[in-house]
């Protein structure tokens, strides 16, 4: 038996493009609206949106570390 295949999950271009079909995904998810099947494809997609910010989220991080010679300081607004 063969399974209906996959549709291709396209990456987000950016933080902030990842952030905001998040801010959507949970809303849809919070509305209560949703199929059981849907749920468990947005959940995953969620998933993989929380995934795509923490790395870059991570990735930023390691060059403000690299542009403080190794140090994390503390951000103090001026």
């Amino acid at each position: 038996m063969a399974s209906a295949p996959r549709p291709v999950v396209l990456a987000p271009v950016s933080f902030e493009a990842a952030q905001e079909e998040l801010e959507q995904l949970v809303a849809r998810l919070e509305s209560g609206d949703l199929p059981l099947a849907q749920l468990l494809t947005q959940y995953q997609r969620g998933a993989e949106l929380l995934k795509f910010c923490r790395d870059r989220l991570e990735a930023v991080e390691d060059q403000i570390k690299v542009l403080d010679q190794g140090v994390l300081k503390t951000w103090t607004p001026e």
